[in-house]
């Protein structure tokens, strides 16, 4: 085919007509099998003479044929890949388009030879690096542009650890002569000279560890120049890059500031001579630029112009980068010294300039309050600089807040006489940066006022006399909706009455036709936050009026709104245990909840707060409560949850979890008659057809929870062909152990643990099938939490019927091993490994039972050890590969011993050993490059802590405070009726020393000889709790 062939179907593929247009994409399609294709297209590419819009086609079906054709290399390959004769030669052709006069087609050829260079460089294309390095060394500025957008890709993706010292060697001096040659080449490839030092930065930092000494030399010699050109760029006035009405001068300082940034996050010892002017250039920008950020995007009067390239340049861009840079050089201590009153005032009073942003879209307002939807934007990496400022210099920042607030206030009162409709922006922001930091705020006031101190802001006096006034200003509702969420943030500080008038008023804002959206949004958070950090005495008398207005709004709302809402009335609903609810307000509540879930039953975070409503409406202290809103819910639950189809697994999951927590939240008398006389005949039809991992174990844990609440329904319960429950769990489990899926591991355990303690007698006639089908299961199980789950009940039993369990064991043979023998070794294996407080304990306990049992099945049998450390594996990381050559090795020991080894385990967990004490910490000179030298005096002496800091973690971890791995602190996963089991009562630690020291004076089962057999840490502490004062 000839090029002016190919030409005329790129050129009928733009065709208006459909039927024309088509047939050309299916000829071209066809044409890609044959390499000729790929050939005349990248001639087309770099046809002068051709028509624009014919030559960017061309370079899109060439980038389209590359993807296809060129390579299995890519997940498209479709076959037919051309020759190496003409790879040479299309590859040519998109190089030397790097250079063509008009940027467009530099840009679309290097993004092809970036795909290319992907898949041939080195193998196949070994001379591209040298020849992109010999077109940026070149005089031609679109050379170097061409280049230089091929270079951003490339070093990101393609260099390996060996190549990249000698390539930034050639590469990073000639990146320096572009970015300082401002008359040669543009603003926009200036500033991509910047964008791929920064690559080279992080490219260097990923080597750093192979290759620590070159790195550290390459970084002495390259660094101070680079950040020498960056000091002097930055020092040049930045209002003359946004005078002229083109901002491309802003592209450079971009990249100069985000480089900075990942500087200071690989290489901050470099940062550390040139930090005072970078410092002081960063807040000069702020200062400087703040004029243009006011017009162009406050008060909006002008759209910013893009780029001489066509593309937008946002201040933000900038502003953000500056921010950030300045907010984690002063969380790391590297600005000390620079941090003084005037600065730190100026960048108080710059970032809540800058927090004047607000949004006009309920769900973005709503979005913005919340710290894990915030999106990234001026407001919030002025709020996180904020942080940093008062986690450095708490008092200052503090008091910086107060005379700042002031002056805002002062020029508010200014504004608004004088007619400025735009007044409300500047107090709106201020109230929110405030309100942003007021859990640190509140700590600081604590801090001083303890010490005798005077507070360093009268929050108090805003709350009485700025904010109430705001209150009634429905003209500014952003600034009437601040005003309610920053009285709730301060919520503590306010006294009882006038906690309930802010109350008050946020509930007539409710119920308010006239009110604004943003004004009954924050109105809501306002309720929230005072409902989930307040004094109940305050929402008490306003409890049902909340939840009868929010209810309404529960139909309405979407997206973030919906999410505040709802969780808003979960949380009001905990109120004085909903003693308030009248079964009316309860089963309106409910049918909304259920309103929601129907339309967003796949949607996790509904789900999880709807949970919690049903739950906290189930559990209301108030008579007839939970029937009503049993009555309401359980009956369309059901039915879903046993209608719903298979490829629709999310309505019976989602259905299951809200049953659940209805039965979470029933009273301790029980479910209430006929519960499960609903709920079950669905739930075992969908768990016995269901196949999908969420059904399945949701479906096991709503039984785990009828079981414990009242197991009673779940035994007289049966189905029309006379089949129990009990039968029906006992298949479901049956089922669970025969799936190859373990993903549902500690559900199943748990499911077996409850049906044990409540359903013993019951459970007796199947007993030694269920415990062999799970000893088989054993044997193939291969995750952490599953086995621990077959292990588990085990152990409970034992800890209550020691002979019979074993003599059962005993008696079992599974393919051709004793049930003993592969429950020891899977227990010895994982018993360090299993999660939770009761788990853990009861382990331990039925392990002491073992120890002193005295069979002779277990006094004989051998497990495996301690690790074998040899010569050649010492100090070595073990990668994959290693351990694949040399694999690890173990002693091998009886059952007696290694049961000894985990039981003085626990007794060192649970004591001295397993804490952090000052005393006991080494200190080691290490030279690295993470700019530790920056710690004060105060934080050297303290391991990087201030004093008071220190002084906490010691409290907690010190020798007297909480051991690490104490469950009962650190654990709040163990259901209810476990942490009231007598096994979670009972002092573990007296307990075992007492049963070491009865072994010791009693020589249970040769206990003199299996000590022996331990470490000698680990006879240490035997020989320390048997003979204390030996």
């Amino acid at each position: 085919m000839s090029t002016s062939e190919v030409a005329q179907c790129l050129t009928a593929t733009l065709n208006p007509d459909p039927n024309v247009r088509i047939s050309a994409e299916l000829k071209l399609a066809e044409w890609f099998t044959r390499p000729e294709v790929g050939l005349a297209l990248s001639q087309l590419l770099l046809a002068q003479d051709a028509d624009m819009s014919l030559r960017q086609i061309s370079s899109i079906a060439l980038r389209k044929y590359v993807r296809e054709r060129w390579s299995p290399y890519f997940s498209g390959f479709k076959g037919s890949a051309p020759n190496v004769q003409t790879k040479d030669q299309i590859r040519d052709a998109v190089f030397h388009g790097l250079s063509d006069p008009n940027r467009k087609i530099r840009t679309l050829c290097a993004h092809t030879l970036s795909a290319i260079g992907n898949c041939d460089w080195p193998d196949e294309y070994p001379d591209l690096l040298k020849n992109l390095i010999g077109l940026i060394s070149s005089n031609s500025p679109d050379a170097v542009h061409g280049a230089l957008q091929v270079f951003t890709e490339f070093i990101k993706s393609d260099l390996t650890e060996d190549q990249i010292l000698p390539v930034l060697r050639e590469l990073l001096p000639v990146l320096l002569t572009i970015l300082s040659s401002h008359q040669s080449h543009s603003a926009p490839t200036r500033s991509r000279s910047v964008s791929v030092f920064r690559q080279c930065i992080t490219a260097l930092f990923m080597v750093k560890d192979q290759h620590p000494q070159a790195v550290k030399e390459a970084t002495a010699q390259v660094l101070p120049v680079w950040l020498e050109a960056f000091k002097v760029l930055l020092h040049q006035d930045p209002s003359s890059d946004v005078s002229n009405g083109n901002w491309d001068g802003l592209t450079v300082r971009i990249q100069i500031f985000k480089t900075l940034e990942t500087l200071h996050t690989s290489f901050p010892r470099a940062l550390t001579p040139f930090m005072p002017d970078l410092l002081a250039a960063s807040l000069n920008h702020l200062r400087v630029l703040y004029p243009t950020f006011s017009t162009y995007y406050l008060s909006a009067t002008e759209s910013p112009p893009s780029t001489s390239e066509d593309e937008p340049v946002e201040l933000p861009q900038l502003l953000s980068p500056i921010i950030d840079f300045l907010a984690a050089t002063i969380r790391g201590g590297k600005a000390r010294d620079w941090l003084g009153p005037e600065n730190l005032s100026t960048l108080v009073t710059s970032v809540f300039a800058y927090a004047d942003t607000w949004a006009n879209n309920a769900n973005v307002f709503v979005a913005q309050e919340e710290d894990e939807t915030q999106s990234y934007s001026i407001r919030v990496a002025g709020f996180d600089l904020l942080a940093s400022l008062i986690e450095r210099a708490a008092t200052q920042t503090v008091t910086s807040f107060q005379s700042t607030i002031q002056q805002v206030i002062v020029a508010s009162e200014q504004a608004r006489a004088s007619g400025d409709a735009e007044w409300w922006r500047p107090l709106e922001a201020s109230l929110a940066a405030i309100g942003s930091q007021a859990e640190s705020v509140l700590d600081c006031i604590d801090d001083e006022q303890e010490t005798g101190r005077t507070k360093p802001i009268d929050i108090e006096s805003l709350l009485a006399n700025i904010i109430p006034p705001i209150l009634n200003t429905p003209e500014s509702p952003f600034l009437q909706g601040r005003a309610f969420v920053f009285a709730s943030q301060y919520s503590r500080l306010l006294p009882l009455q006038l906690a309930g008038q802010y109350l008050d008023a946020a509930v007539r804002v409710l119920e308010a036709s006239d009110a604004s959206v943003p004004v009954k949004v924050s109105a809501v958070k306002a309720i929230h936050n005072f409902s989930n950090g307040g004094d109940d005495a305050a929402i008490i008398p306003f409890a049902p009026r909340i939840a009868q207005d929010l209810g309404p709004f529960i139909l309405v709302a979407s997206e973030d709104t919906l999410t505040l809402i709802l969780e808003t009335l979960a949380v009001v609903l905990e109120v004085d245990q909903g003693k308030w609810l009248t079964s009316e307000l309860a089963s309106s509540l409910t049918t909304a909840s259920l309103e929601v879930w129907t339309k967003n039953n796949k949607d996790p975070i509904f789900i999880s707060i709807l949970s919690d409503i049903l739950t906290n409406l189930a559990a209301s202290q108030n008579g007839g409560v939970y029937q009503s809103v049993v009555k309401q819910a359980l009956p369309s639950l059901a039915t879903a949850i046993g209608s719903a189809k298979k490829q629709e697994s999310w309505v019976a999951s989602s259905g299951i979890e809200l049953a659940s927590s209805l039965v979470s939240g029933a009273p301790e008398s029980g479910l209430g008659d006929g519960f499960f006389q609903v709920l079950g005949p669905n739930l075992f039809t969908c768990l016995s057809n269901a196949e999908d991992r969420d059904v399945l174990q949701n479906g096991i844990s709503c039984l785990t929870l009828v079981i414990r609440k009242d197991i009673n329904q779940l035994m007289s319960w049966t189905d029309p062909t006379g089949r129990g429950g009990l039968d029906w769990v006992l298949t479901l489990i049956a089922k669970m152990l025969e799936s190859e899926d373990e993903s549902g591991g500690l559900q199943i355990g748990d499911l077996i643990i409850h049906l044990l303690r409540r359903a013993g007698e019951s459970v007796l006639p199947v007993l030694p099938q269920l415990l062999q089908a799970m000893v088989t299961r054993m044997t193939s199980a291969k995750t952490a939490t599953f086995l621990q789950s077959l292990v588990i009940p085990f152990a409970f039993l034992i800890n209550n019927q020691p002979e019979t369990v074993l003599a059962l064991l005993e008696s079992t043979n599974i393919n051709g091993r004793s049930a003993l023998d592969i429950l020891i070794q899977t227990w010895c294996e994982n018993a360090e490994t299993f999660q939770g407080f009761w788990p853990s304990r009861i382990s331990t306990l039925a392990l002491t039972k073992l120890f002193v049992a005295g069979r002779p099945s277990l006094q004989n049998l051998m497990v495996k050890g301690d690790l074998i450390v040899r010569p050649e594996t010492k100090n070595t990381i073990m990668t994959r590969s290693k351990t694949k050559s040399t694999p690890h090795e173990f002693t091998s020991i009886t059952f007696p011993v290694k049961a000894l080894k985990i039981i003085v385990h626990d007794v060192q967990s649970g004591g001295d050993a397993a804490t952090i004490s000052a005393a006991q910490t080494s200190n080691f000179e290490i030279d690295s490059d993470d700019g530790d030298e920056e710690w004060t005096e105060e934080e050297k002496a303290h391991q990087g802590f201030k004093a008071d800091e220190f002084a906490f973690l010691s409290d907690m971890l010190g020798p007297k405070g909480m051991a690490f791995d104490n469950d009962e602190i650190l654990d709040d996963n163990d259901d209810e009726d476990l942490k009231n089991d007598p096994v979670s009562q009972i002092d573990m630690q007296a307990h075992l020393q007492g049963f070491l020291k009865d072994c010791a004076s009693q020589n249970v089962n040769n206990f003199g000889q299996v000590v022996d057999q331990l470490s000698a840490e680990e006879m240490l502490v035997v020989r320390s709790i048997v003979n204390p004062s030996g």
